[in-house]
């Protein structure tokens, strides 16, 4: 089953299903690294729960949470 990004807990890991954003958008995303298949961590929520840090391997990333919606995840 899986959920956008935004809904996955924090220390939880999870592979990206897909990724629904489109145009300029999708490509950001998929610059940064965040391609399906790619396993990734929540390891940080700012106090107002945006952006959200993720672990990638060994690289952190931050995504703000309309950026996150567009990622579909299915937990580990």
């Amino acid at each position: 089953m899986s959920f956008n990004l935004r809904s996955l807990p924090m220390d939880k890991d999870a592979t990206i299903d897909r990724i629904t954003a489109q145009g300029e958008l999708g490509r950001r995303i998929r610059d940064m690294g965040l391609v399906p298949g790619m396993t990734l961590k929540v390891i940080g929520k700012a106090p107002l729960r945006d952006p959200v840090a993720l672990r990638i391997g060994g690289s952190t990333i931050s995504l703000r949470n309309s950026e996150a919606d567009y990622i579909e995840v299915e937990a580990l």
